[in-house]
């Protein structure tokens, strides 16, 4: 297995095509330190930031990579004992071509002119708290784990920005209270790291302060500058208290009942380094509706986790499986029963931090009685290790308390990566090992699963290799098993070269080929066939413009132990099937004010055929409201009986400004014949508080016309209380 996977690292020199390119490693910015009121209005015309040292040589990734900027920015930094300040200036040549559409909180960076900052907090090149503003002043924040392997954008930080816009271009200022980040303690003296990265969507320019080579995100802070020299940052307790108050009612047909709730969350700053989160009585009445899925396969569908409890921990307790075949912890496990009915959280608690080269996670979560659930706890605990530069090994153990049982899921990880392969290529090899255990069934030896991987993502080629492997003893109860009682090998590569920028083709951004992309998994107990697919990228590009093309093969099979029940009536007999299937897709620069996506899927489908599309289309009508539909059809034909599935979903995003916002969301479903229907206002009063008003009501149309089944009316208020 590891035989296969070191003789591909070998191989990937030869496919190995990028130029070098020279690059300035000596950046650093000097924080100044502030005198003088600085009152955040987006102005920035206090004295000190006209004296503040500057970062102001930024270069391009994109579209020319090496090139310098087209337009002049510059970055300042101030602090004092409780806050940063970050000064912006994004000046532009053509302030009427300047693009902002996005208002709301956590916007799509993707759409508009932006500025993104990042902090390396640790200084250790792996982790991080990222920034973003665009020109209307709306914010966007995350934490990123890992030098970017994992991003968590549900976290969110008590911080604020203010924007103008002249016609010499637009500016930025930010302040960040300390006790929103993490850093070591009892230094006198640090530095951190930090990058800077400046998006000009009208030229599709990218541009940043420092790690601009195009095998690197901003969210890989081992490419990062220095903030150097900042003293004496104090080492405040800190506590957060969030209560929360939620009134309604709920209409159904057999009653209606009126909803009254209160409950809260403390977060407690222990220190820098460690962060304690207490929950009680937890509600999640404002997350989102579960975009619906259509499902003709004879696996389970995987739904997201969206609950911000469970998001803002997420790479904590992440055991290094990636994909979902395997999920050995799946948060949607907990609060949540089969049907995706709320189960009441009565509390729970959670510890999260990092101290020197150590990561540390702990959580535990209690559960009440219900008719289908009975009161459980689950206690999850994980550690991890910073070796070398980039590696990390860990381990982690997911605990269900229930009925007088224990059930355990608990695994080891490790994994090797460097971005200096070949001078600057991105390498990860890795592997996690888990074994489940229930207190009433006794020790099971095979009641295990693995997962080994390759990966070399860069700007020219990708190389993606894994092989894993789960025996039907292994049961994880928190978590996901999407397969059970299989082994898989899979290889992918990719080829991404980048036609001359002055020659005929230089309307190309970048061509997209995969010569090769293989699947095989096999029943584990006696390696029959249980799924194949082996697809060609034939054609796959990106405009200079933004528009995106592309068409591939695929051969597929499936080998059926059991008859698969595609609907009630429709039924595909027991045996081993084979069939091809033809893609294609295309899409438009999503910046614009009108974009659309479509995708088209013909082939054959086991003893019949399938002919698949999605479409989606999206109008920016302004900074105010945002409107996007998609449509998914599938035209089944088989021996059995035929089979056409419609799924139909609008959404309106609008903001009355950054700190108003919300969604109203419409789904129909033809397999599971109801209309889904979701309202939600946020309100932001204060920086840290909230105001849901949330309006849910669902249809079903079983009997050919549209029939109330549910709804309900929530407001809930969240209070921030800072000690």
């Amino acid at each position: 297995m590891f035989q296969r996977i070191w003789f591909i690292a070998v191989l990937i020199l030869i496919f190995d095509t990028v130029c070098s390119v020279a690059q300035d490693t000596s950046g650093v910015l000097v924080p100044q330190v502030r005198f003088g009121k600085i009152e955040v209005d987006g102005m920035l015309d206090e004295k000190v930031w006209q004296v503040a040292p500057k970062a102001n040589h930024f270069t391009q990734r994109e579209l020319f990579i090496g090139q310098p900027v087209t337009e002049r920015t510059e970055v300042a930094i101030v602090y004092d004992a409780e806050n940063l300040y970050v000064g912006v200036w994004c000046y532009d040549s053509n302030a009427k071509g300047i693009r902002a559409k996005e208002y709301q909180r956590d916007f799509d960076e993707s759409l508009d002119d932006n500025f993104i900052l990042i902090f390396d907090t640790y200084h250790d090149k792996r982790n991080g708290f990222m920034f973003a503003t665009n020109p209307n002043g709306a914010r966007l924040d995350a934490q990123v784990f890992n030098n970017g392997s994992s991003v968590n954008r549900f976290w969110d930080g008590v911080w604020d920005v203010k924007t103008t816009v002249t016609g010499e271009g637009w500016f930025a200022e930010f302040v960040i209270p300390l006790y929103t980040l993490k850093y070591r303690m009892k230094i006198q003296v640090q530095d951190w790291g930090i990058n800077f990265e400046r998006n000009i969507r009208r030229k599709r320019e990218q541009a940043r302060w420092r790690g601009w080579k195009r095998d690197f995100n901003i969210t890989h802070v081992n490419q990062a500058g220095v903030l150097k020299g900042l003293k004496s940052l104090i080492n405040k307790q800190f506590v957060e208290i969030k209560p929360y108050a939620i009134s309604g009612a709920q209409f159904e047909e057999d009653g209606n009942e009126t909803v009254l709730n209160a409950g809260g969350d403390v977060n407690y700053l222990l220190s820098p380094n460690y962060r304690l989160n207490i929950t009680v009585n937890t509600d999640f009445a404002q997350v989102e509706s579960d975009q619906q899925q259509v499902n003709i396969t004879r696996f389970p569908l995987f739904f997201p986790e969206l609950r911000p409890f469970f998001l803002e921990g997420n790479d904590y307790f992440d055991m290094g499986y990636g994909g979902n075949r395997i999920t050995p912890f799946y948060t949607r496990r907990i609060g949540l029963d089969e049907n995706r009915e709320a189960v009441p959280i009565i509390a729970g608690l959670r510890l999260l931090g990092k101290k020197n080269n150590r990561t540390l996670g702990l959580m535990s979560i209690q559960t009440a009685e219900t008719e289908t659930e009975a009161m459980t706890n689950y206690t999850v605990g994980s550690w991890r290790q910073d070796v070398g530069e980039q590696s990390v090994i860990g381990a982690m153990s997911v605990n269900k308390f229930s009925r007088g049982t224990w059930h355990t899921t608990t695994g080891v990880r490790g994994n090797y990566s460097t971005s200096k392969l070949f001078g600057s290529k991105n390498l990860n090899i890795g592997g996690a090992v888990v074994k489940s255990h229930n207190s009433d069934s006794g020790y099971i030896s095979n009641a295990y699963a693995y997962r080994a991987f390759l990966t070399y993502l860069n700007d020219k080629c990708d190389i993606v290799i894994t092989t894993q492997k789960s025996p039907a003893p292994f049961e994880p109860e928190v978590g996901l098993m999407r397969r059970r009682n299989f082994r898989e090998n899979f290889a992918f590569f990719k080829f991404k070269p980048r036609p001359d920028p002055n020659g005929p083709l230089k309307w190309i951004r970048q061509f997209d080929f995969s010569p090769g992309a293989f699947t095989l998994t096999q029943y584990d107990d006696n390696f029959e066939l249980q799924s194949f697919e082996y697809s060609v990228k034939f054609l796959g590009m990106e405009t200079r413009s933004g528009e995106t093309v592309g068409a591939e093969y695929r051969r597929k099979a499936e080998g059926l132990r059991e008859d698969f029940y595609l609907t009630d009536s429709i039924v595909v007999q027991a045996g081993e099937y084979w069939w091809n299937e033809w893609r294609a897709s295309f899409s438009t620069f999503n910046s614009r004010t009108l974009s659309a996506s479509a995708f088209l899927s013909v082939g054959e489908f086991f003893e019949g055929n399938n002919t698949a599309f999605e479409s989606s289309v999206q109008w920016r009508a302004s900074k105010f409201l945002r409107v996007s539909a998609r449509y998914q059809n599938n035209n089944i034909r088989l021996p059995e009986g035929e089979l056409v599935t419609n799924l139909y979903g609008m959404r309106a995003d609008y903001a009355i400004n950054p700190n108003t916002f919300g969604s109203l969301i419409g789904q129909y479903s033809s397999t599971a014949e109801e209309f889904i229907f979701n309202f939600r206002l946020r309100w932001i009063p204060i920086i840290g508080a909230d105001f849901y008003l949330i309006i849910n009501q669902v249809y079903d149309s079983r009997n050919g016309k549209f029939n109330h089944d549910k709804s309900a009316v929530l407001g809930k208020l969240i209070w921030r209380i800072a000690l």
